[in-house]
């Protein structure tokens, strides 16, 4: 049989102190925030490079839109042509529905298009960035 002091030495030294659980909880803390504070300039080069292989996407559905009707969309049609009909000039011989829906930058706006492009480009395409107006630090524009 145990006798009762044994029995209270071995319940008084079992478990963790709450000294003990808190400091766990603060080092997990640390790590959590030194690894989301590592991983927010991440996030920003991810959307840049969500820009560029947007771009490359959009830039072969006009190819493929100009190849059936020989002539891209006009700035005011815009890419809306690659997802409904224009209704206005120049009317597409052969239009095609080349995309679901417009497609917009990873921060919510519509990407710019234009025919033709500056520099003697045939179009050019690019997001406004983070900011949502034009400016000089816009993605994926030609500097």
């Amino acid at each position: 049989m145990i006798s009762r002091k044994t029995r209270k030495t071995r319940f008084s030294q079992s478990g963790y102190t709450l000294f003990e659980i808190m400091l766990v909880l603060g080092i997990i803390a640390v790590l959590v925030g030194s690894a989301i504070y590592m991983l927010v300039g991440n996030i920003d080069v991810a959307k840049e490079q969500r820009v560029e292989s947007d771009i490359e996407a959009i830039s072969m559905q006009l190819r493929t839109y100009e190849m059936l009707n020989y002539r891209m969309p006009s700035t005011e049609q815009g890419l809306q042509a690659l997802v409904t009909q224009p209704s206005t000039e120049p009317r597409p011989r052969r239009w095609k529905q080349l995309m679901k829906s417009a497609p917009l930058d990873p921060w919510g706006n519509e990407y710019v298009y234009r025919n033709p492009g500056k520099g003697g480009a045939a179009f050019e395409i690019y997001s406004l960035g983070p900011d949502g107006k034009e400016s000089d630090d816009d993605s994926g524009k030609e500097k």
